[in-house]
Order: structure tokens, then C-alpha cells, then sequence
């Protein structure tokens, strides 16, 4: 019975190769935009995030500013009023040598080095301008936040050996018209004056850092707090799963008892912008699907009205129910098939073009790439919009009365 079921679908099939030809149309292109929008989704969702990885660490631990609390608390006398101000406190991190090596024993943890944050400014002939400078070791800061591919100018290994050498952001390059070579002097937040020489230039593409951000070794920078080497006011660290992070940072904090800022939190509202685009296209490229399954059920709802004779003499000569559904559900899903593989080739192809397209910049190539999990939602999601399409109009042909139509 399975075989004739099968054999009756087919002929529907053929004998109405236009209507198929339409149905699977429909479903190859609403797979192909499907998974096509998601890559590309994927791809920019990428981009951003290494955008970030670029500026920041995946986790930031650092000593945070306490606001003052009240020095008693009794509901029997007179509140005690206070002005909550920030608690002047050093914002260094103690021992922080014990806590990089307690770091790199946690399981889930991949990088961890120090870092000095200041404000500093620097100087050349009359020119002034108030920067960050960040001390960092060279070697260990390249591997976290691959300096090295935003370099237009110089090297950041030769900051490693060159305690008097700085990389500079671009817009501070352009305010100061400074290039590799050229000397700098630095005034620091405690009066320290040090000359400095250009060894780098780097573009993150963002204003906000280029304009602002500089790198000088983590020795200098000590030495231009009148610090000694133990003094660190930021660890950075990268876990193995970034998208973890949030979930880690807590730990650490309670672990470390310092503040620990996990990159998500610290970009809520980029954060905030990639989930309402994923929302968005998530939307349309279902909602696109879903028309698609549209067309097979209006297919098949035609398909039943002009086979209802054909149905009536099927349940008379002793098909059940069930067999008329078995028949309708197989052609839809045989059309549901063909819409499929043809159209994952055709987002496969979509893809596959689109990251050979170069946008220069920072970018690249367009930002898109070949996401198999969407791949494979597509198509699981594509079939059973298919089936759906094909299993209502073939419950209503099961509910056929032979005797009714015969009498018509």
C-alpha cells in the first residue's frame, strides 16, 4: 500500500509539473534568503565582536571606587545623614603577581596579563593633548588584542625592548603631526617629564580610540607614576569561549575580590544593537519561509479540489484516511525536497561570492561566512514548513465522503 501511496503522489507530481515548478521555486528561494541572511547576520556579528577584542579584554578585572556608608545604623536614634561620596582609595591591585598565577590555573581561563591605565599628556612644541597611555607587555597585549593588524606604521614588538618608546593612535599622529621617529614628551599625572619616541602608529578605524589611546611599556608607565614593579591597576583577561564570559566574570570577582567586568557588560549598548539586528533579520528571513510554505499549501488546496473525484473513487475502492494523507504529505514533501537542496546550493553559491567581494578598511572582504548550525536549521525549519503546508490540505482530502461526491 506505502508503494501505491507513493506511486499515486508522483503522478500528481508529473502531472503538474508547472504548479510543482512553482511550489519548489517558492521554497528555494525562501531557503536560499533564509540562510543567506543568517550568514551574513553571523558574518556582521563577527565583525563587531572582534571590533571589540581589538579595544578591550574579554574580562576586566580591576579595583573599583567604593561609595561611603553610613557609620552606624540605629532605627532608635536620629538617622546619621552622610554625603556619599567616592571613598578616596588607591585603585591598584594588591599581590597582583599571586593573582595572575591563581588566573592561569582556572580551567576556563586563556590569557591573563597586567596593565597600567593613566592619563597622561603629551606635548610637542606648543601643541598639547590629554591621552591615555596604557602600559602593557608587548609580547602577551599582541596576543590578546592583535595589535599587529592595526599597525600602519612600525611594530609593536619593538615597544618590548624600548622603555622610552610609545605607539600612538592615528588621530593623535594627525592632531600632533607626529610620525615613527619623531620624539614626545610625556607630563604625567604626578609631575613626572619624559621624552619619548614614536615607534608605531596604529588605526582601529574608531575615532574615539585613535584619537585617544596610546601603548608604552608597562615599565615606563610605572616609572611614570613613581611606581615600582609591582604596581598594576587593571588584569585583562581572555577565556576560552568569549560568549562565557558573563557567566565567568562573577566568579572571578568573588574569587579575586576585585571587580571583574566582563566585555558584554561593558558594551551593553552595542550589545543591545547587534541583538535587535539579529531579532530583526531572524524575523524577515522566517517570515519569507513561511510565505513560501504558502505556496505548497495553496498547491495542494487546488490539488484537492480538482482531485476530489479522483479522491471519492480511492477511499471507495478501500483506501483509508491515512492513506490519503500518506499520498498529499509525500508530494508536498517531495516538492519540499527539491526546494530545499536547491536551495541551499544557491545560498552556498550566494556566499561563497560574497566573501570574494573586498570593502577595504579594516573590514576587508564583506563580512559573511558559511554558518553550518544555520545551514542545518534551515533546512530542518524548511521541511517543516513543508510539512505543515502539505498535512492540512491533506487532512481535508482524508475527510472526503465517496458517497457525497457520487451523489454530486
Amino acid at each position: 500500500m506505502a508503494q501505491i501511496n507513493s506511486e499515486i503522489a508522483f503522478t500528481y507530481i508529473n502531472t503538474n509539473k508547472k504548479l510543482t515548478a512553482v511550489a519548489a521555486l517558492g521554497i528555494l528561494l525562501g531557503m536560499a534568503i533564509y540562510i543567506f541572511m543568517n550568514s551574513m547576520m553571523a558574518g556582521f556579528g563577527k565583525m563587531s565582536d572582534e571590533s571589540i577584542f581589538k579595544v578591550s579584554p574579554q574580562i576586566r578585572i580591576y579595583n573599583d571606587q567604593e561609595i561611603s556608608q553610613p557609620i552606624a545604623h540605629d532605627t532608635d536614634k536620629l538617622p546619621i545623614l552622610i554625603n556619599p561620596k567616592i571613598r578616596n582609595t588607591h585603585n591598584k591591585i594588591l599581590n597582583p603577581n599571586q593573582l595572575i598565577a591563581l588566573l592561569k590555573n582556572q580551567e576556563k581561563v586563556k590569557i591573563v596579563t597586567p596593565q597600567v591605565t593613566q592619563n597622561v599628556f603629551l606635548s610637542m612644541g606648543m601643541s598639547q593633548l590629554s591621552v591615555k597611555a596604557l602600559g602593557i607587555i608587548p609580547d602577551e597585549a599582541e596576543k590578546m588584542f592583535n595589535i599587529s593588524q592595526t599597525m600602519v606604521a612600525g611594530k609593536i614588538e619593538d615597544l618590548k625592548h624600548n622603555l622610552n618608546g610609545i605607539v600612538i593612535g592615528s588621530g593623535i599622529s594627525e592632531k600632533l603631526s607626529l610620525r615613527v621617529g619623531d620624539n614626545i614628551n610625556i607630563l604625567s599625572s604626578k609631575s613626572v617629564n619624559k621624552t619619548f619616541k614614536v615607534i608605531g602608529i596604529f588605526q582601529l578605524n574608531n575615532k574615539r580610540e585613535d584619537d585617544s589611546k596610546s601603548y608604552i611599556n608597562l615599565m615606563a608607565a610605572q616609572q611614570l607614576l613613581k611606581e615600582n614593579n609591582s604596581y598594576i591597576t587593571d588584569l585583562n583577561v581572555n577565556t576560552i569561549d568569549p560568549y562565557k564570559a558573563r557567566d565567568i566574570a562573577p566568579k572571578l570577582s568573588n574569587l579575586l575580590a576585585y571587580k571583574a567586568e566582563d566585555w558584554e557588560t561593558a558594551n551593553e549598548t552595542l550589545m543591545a544593537a547587534s541583538k535587535m539586528r539579529k531579532i530583526i533579520i531572524t524575523f524577515v528571513s522566517t517570515t519569507i519561509l513561511i510565505i513560501a510554505g504558502f505556496g505548497i499549501y495553496n498547491i495542494l488546496n487546488m490539488t484537492v479540489s480538482q482531485k476530489i473525484n479522483d479522491i471519492a473513487i480511492l477511499k471507495a475502492m478501500g483506501f483509508e484516511g491515512k492513506d490519503v494523507v500518506k499520498i498529499f504529505v509525500t508530494q508536498a514533501m517531495v516538492i519540499g525536497f527539491i526546494g530545499v537542496v536547491l536551495g541551499v546550493l544557491v545560498a552556498l553559491f550566494m556566499v561563497n561570492i560574497l566573501k570574494k567581494v573586498y570593502i577595504g578598511g579594516d573590514i576587508g572582504y564583506f563580512p559573511i561566512q558559511f554558518e553550518p548550525l544555520k545551514f542545518a536549521q534551515g533546512i530542518i525549519f524548511g521541511l517543516a514548513i513543508t510539512f505543515l503546508a502539505g498535512y492540512i490540505p491533506a487532512k481535508k482530502a482524508a475527510k472526503v465522503d465517496p458517497v457525497t461526491i457520487f451523489r454530486k
